[in-house]
């Protein structure tokens, strides 16, 4: 499979001023999960169960993002390196979604996820898809850092657009104001390590 280098191509997107970035707060998953649950069975969350969890979500978003994904999606490309597509929600109009296309690598020696969108790629069997033009295309980093016994959650997007736009800060800032955890750890919890979990 054709690649590309993930990380230098974010990290420039990043840093060109015309465009949208967003980088939300490291979050404490064992801090909030002590502040905020109520759990079935004793847990410390460790950083390895917070990269499985990530590894899992790069390929099957449709699985721990239900609420952002809105339908299947499909991944292809074996090992580290693959592309993902899926239908996501508009981040600034959620009743509308749109096709997503990102090729994506696991960076494992970082335990960091790195998607770069694309406007048009080739699918699993050569034909190209196109993506959604309702939004402009974005990059995303999910990572882990902290500890072993206290890992944090990390993520950071980037928008690629003419004008830094605030109105996707406003969304973003909603994001970051939820006290509880995303969806996808609450999933992988009771769904991966068979824990139940009550929000207080």
């Amino acid at each position: 499979m054709d690649t590309v280098d993930h990380e230098k191509i974010f990290r420039a997107a990043w840093e060109d001023q015309a465009n949208t970035t967003y980088e939300l707060p490291p979050l404490d998953v064992n801090q909030v999960l002590a502040d905020r649950y109520e759990l079935a069975s004793p847990l410390t969350f460790t950083r390895t169960m917070l990269w499985d969890m990530e590894t899992r979500k790069a390929r099957r978003p449709d699985i721990y993002i239900p609420y952002v994904v809105t339908g299947d999606a499909q991944a292809w490309g074996e090992g580290d390196v693959f592309v993902r597509k899926s239908r996501q929600r508009l981040w600034l109009r959620p009743e509308a979604d749109g096709l997503v296309l990102e090729q994506t690598h696991l960076d494992h020696a970082n335990q960091v996820v790195t998607f770069i969108g694309a406007a048009e790629l080739p699918g699993p069997t050569g034909e190209l898809l196109h993506a959604g033009t309702e939004q402009p295309i974005f990059h995303v980093e999910h990572g882990t850092a902290g500890t072993e016994e206290r890992p944090l959650n990390t993520w950071r997007i980037v928008h690629l657009t003419e004008a830094p736009d605030p109105r996707f800060a406003e969304v973003f800032d909603r994001i970051a104001a939820d006290p509880q955890l995303p969806g996808f750890v609450e999933i992988y919890i009771r769904d991966v390590l068979g824990i139940e979990l009550t929000r207080r």
